[in-house]
């Protein structure tokens, strides 16, 4: 006994019995009863996943991870389940992870559509910006100074366009090359020798070109090498008077051919002289240089200018400068101002000059007045910028009239002034009018080309109504 509690005393437990403790199971309950209410130390067991707590979506889509699950502690569990087996079994792989991160709405899939569409509109349009600048900067400090001086006369022939040479050449060649086409080539042909030649029959009888006129007058459409033009011949030069678009001193801007036709009760019309039109911008309400209508100086800006215009004798006037002394001496009735250098053809006796610039090639749309020997008033309008008619030069419209019998003539204001109305021209001259234009169908007897609506300008020359019996 003793030794037994010695040997007690001194075991440092190597030879305690092993104590096996036992396993805890949750007690059991007879049906009805209430269970404890202390937490019992339960084994960690695999927790009970409750589909109803995952939605559809969630469920079949590999873009969303399970939703949270309720946990409920299985009695009958033993087996422990590892929470990495979970974790991995509850989240969508990487690759699936990568593809759902990449996917695109269709309002993103638009947007990228767009915006892609637009830079490579932007690109093309920088592409062609800088091609057109290099080709102007070559043409203007290349090989051919016929090319350059074109271009450049074409471009001062425009409104909006006149700062464009400036931009690949100096100041000072540009008016060199504008100062140039104002030399003029002079040729004298008798009044004899110009007279136009008559028209006769088959039997070689005289034909009465004012035969079958209509409103007195005669359209027609000519066509030269790189333009295609309008002719209108008015028997009476008395019926052609300068129309304004107001009194040049409420700054009231300028008016459209078709209104002023209309305001009027003119049948035909052209536009008239230069007027200040600010980079293509302006109202149209200001002429520039002497201006005369229906016998009055309507405008006077002691500026020097070619001046066109008619007399009390219906005779056409055209001077490379005129004074306002001068003009009343000469009874000026109805008159404007263009530029300088628009001279085209005057006769003095018996003798007709033409006024040939032949530095003057710019291509434009153009519009000219003329006369011929008995009276006829020739009123020409080109078209130009298309493809089918780039336009015409100062000589083109010189050969025009020369070729209408007129023995003096003056340019007008061109480019996207260039206008020429002739009302219900086309049921007179039975043109199919599907073939025209807006502008064309209210009146307007050329193709308008340029960046505007038909100008607002200050000036026509307009055609009266035929009077009856005449």
């Amino acid at each position: 006994m003793n030794q037994m509690e010695n040997n007690t005393q001194h075991d440092q437990g190597r030879n305690r019995p092993v104590v096996r403790r036992p396993s805890r199971v949750p007690a059991q309950f007879p049906s009805g009863a209430a269970a404890p209410t202390a937490v019992m130390d339960i084994e960690t067991t695999a927790p009970a996943v409750t589909t109803e707590s995952i939605s559809p979506v969630q469920a079949g889509s590999p873009c969303h991870s399970p939703a949270p699950t309720s946990v409920s502690p299985r009695p009958d569990a033993k087996q422990p389940v590892t929470s990495a087996s979970q974790s991995a079994a509850s989240k969508p792989s990487a690759k699936k992870l990568r593809r759902c991160k990449h996917r695109k709405t269709a309002g993103q899939i638009v947007g990228m559509v767009i915006g892609r569409t637009l830079i490579l509109l932007l690109t093309v349009l920088v592409l062609v910006v800088v091609g057109v600048f290099a080709l102007c900067y070559t043409i203007a400090n290349g090989p051919s100074p016929t090319m350059r001086n074109q271009l450049v006369l074409t471009a001062m022939q425009t409104s909006a366009a006149k700062w464009v040479p400036g931009l690949f050449m100096s100041d000072e060649e540009v008016e060199r090359i504008v100062a140039d086409s104002h030399v003029v080539r002079q040729e004298e042909i008798s009044l004899d020798e110009f007279a136009p030649t008559t028209k006769t029959n088959q039997d070689g009888e005289p034909i009465d070109e004012w035969e079958n006129a209509i409103d007195g007058m005669i359209y027609e459409t000519i066509s030269g090498p790189t333009f295609k033009g309008y002719v209108l011949l008015i028997k009476d030069p008395s019926r052609v008077y300068v129309s304004t678009a107001s009194d040049f001193k409420s700054n009231q801007p300028g008016m459209q051919i078709f209104a002023g036709a209309d305001r009027d009760g003119a049948v035909a019309a052209i536009n008239g002289g230069e007027f200040w039109d600010d980079g293509g911008g302006g109202t149209g309400g200001q002429p520039l240089g002497l201006t005369y209508s229906l016998g009055k100086m309507v405008y006077n800006d002691w500026s020097t200018r070619t001046f066109i215009g008619f007399d009390a004798n219906h005779q056409l006037v055209v001077a490379e400068k005129m004074t306002r002394a001068q003009a009343d001496a000469l009874g000026i009735r109805d008159a404007v101002s263009f530029q300088n250098g628009n001279t085209l053809i005057t006769h003095d006796g018996d003798k007709v000059t033409l006024h040939y610039n032949d530095d003057n090639t710019g291509k434009a749309q153009r519009t000219a007045i003329g006369q011929r020997a008995d009276g006829t008033v020739i009123m020409i309008v080109t078209d130009g910028r298309t493809a089918a008619s780039l336009g015409a030069t100062h000589n083109d419209i010189i050969d025009v009239m020369v070729s209408y019998g007129a023995v003096t003539a003056g340019m007008l204001d061109g480019g996207s002034s260039a206008m020429m109305y002739y009302r219900d021209w086309y049921t007179k001259y039975n043109v199919d009018v599907n073939t025209l234009d807006e502008n064309q169908r209210k009146g307007m007897v050329n193709k308008f080309k340029a960046f505007t609506p038909p100008r607002y300008i200050p000036t026509y020359f307009m055609v009266k109504p035929e009077e009856v019996g005449a």
